[in-house]
């Protein structure tokens, strides 16, 4: 039987795997890119397509900053759909005003670009936005936006036409073996693929491969609600990403903030919002639809089928319930309704083992996927080649 020899396989073709190849290719790393299904189908195509570092703490801010300067890198030499629009934070009450300008202050001292608007600049700057809702934002002008699911197969169509990548799609991996620095891997089908280094980047797929790893470790699989309605009128335009109290109230950016701990601890714990994890995000895509949402349920790696398939209606019409408050679209006709899983660690911002000393499983980056990946594997790359 023929066995394909590779210096780097990565199992899993979503955002965290790709990244990992891109930046392997760019070593001059013969690498293949192992996805179980057709395209890749999880979290990296069922999200927002918002690339947003001023949501995250300090460490992750810096990935996400490289992730930025890849991702334009990468759309300057070929159109993956990333735009330039930046991201604004809305506060609708005095405890959300001071923390996008305590965040200001934090990014500030942190060289990183944010505006901090008034009320009217704001309503002047988003369409719609209602003026009994906003009372002042934080824009941050270098972040970009993405279509979700056309980016990741513009990308990988990119890595093969021009950095020489090996796609195999349809194909499930059954097993890996390690001999004197080797890395046997093989696939449900019989096939066979060798490797000086295997990197596992299977999102919420515990079942497949080292099921006992996940189930004995800190994992959770978080489930999300989202919603898009059919395209708003021509002459309506959301620019960028729109995040909102909630947000500045959920995101780990702002527990950095001085004032954090006082706001939360007034917070009341047993409200619908608080029990679905419920924030709301706006993003007008290329066909002019808004994307809106979102939810947040968990369940732990052994337990993740208790999470269920079913969209619960109740959390869609709050959302749009709460979004009509925020923001006055043309039209809040919906066409559809989704669900989106991602993995993410109790303890730690991602999990990362060693199966052997060449096979390493590097998961639950949780929803900093699409912000974090690129800048977080080329770091990560480097590593775990020893480079």
């Amino acid at each position: 039987m023929n066995i394909k020899n590779f210096d780097l396989l990565v199992i899993g073709g979503g955002i965290l795997g790709t990244f990992h190849a891109y930046h392997a290719l760019n070593k001059g790393l013969k690498v293949g890119v192992i996805e179980k299904n057709t395209l890749p189908m999880g979290a990296t195509v069922r999200n927002f397509g918002q690339v947003v570092p001023s949501g995250m703490n300090l460490k992750w801010q810096n990935y996400g900053r490289e992730s930025l300067n890849i991702y334009k890198s990468i759309q300057s030499k070929f159109d993956i759909s990333i735009r330039e629009n930046g991201t604004v934070y809305i506060a609708s009450d005095q405890e959300e005003l001071q923390l996008i300008e305590e965040l200001h202050q934090i990014n500030k001292d942190n060289s990183y670009g944010s505006v901090l608007l008034t009320k009217d600049e704001c309503l002047n700057k988003y369409a719609g936005l209602r003026s009994d809702y906003c009372i002042g934002g934080l824009f941050f002008p270098e972040e970009v936006t993405v279509e979700p699911r056309t980016m990741i197969h513009r990308l990988r169509k990119y890595m093969e036409e021009q950095l020489g990548l090996h796609f195999f799609p349809n194909t499930t991996i059954m097993s890996t073996e390690e001999t004197s620095g080797t890395v046997k891997v093989q696939d449900a089908s019989g096939n066979k693929f060798s490797a000086q280094k295997v990197i596992i980047c299977n999102g919420n797929d515990f079942k497949s491969l080292y099921p006992q790893i996940y189930n004995d470790s800190d994992l959770v699989v978080s489930k999300l609600q989202m919603l898009q309605t059919r395209p708003q009128p021509a002459n309506y335009k959301l620019n960028g990403s729109v995040l909102t109290g909630w947000t500045i109230r959920r995101y780990e950016a702002f527990e950095e903030c001085p004032s954090y701990t006082e706001v939360k601890q007034k917070e009341d714990p047993d409200t619908f919002q608080k029990k679905f994890g419920v924030h709301i995000l706006f993003k007008q895509a290329i066909d002019g639809s808004v994307i809106l949402g979102d939810s947040h349920e968990y369940a732990d790696a052994a337990k993740v089928d208790d999470l269920g398939f079913d969209i619960n209606s109740a959390i869609d019409d709050f959302m749009i319930s709460e979004a009509k408050k925020i923001v006055d679209l043309p039209t809040y006709e919906i066409k559809n309704r989704w669900l989106g899983f991602y993995s993410q660690c109790k303890n730690g911002d991602i999990f990362q083992h060693n199966v052997s000393p060449n096979v390493h499983i590097v998961t639950g980056i949780g929803g900093k996927g699409m912000t974090g990946s690129a800048g977080f594997s080329k770091e990560n790359l480097l590593r775990l080649l020893n480079i």
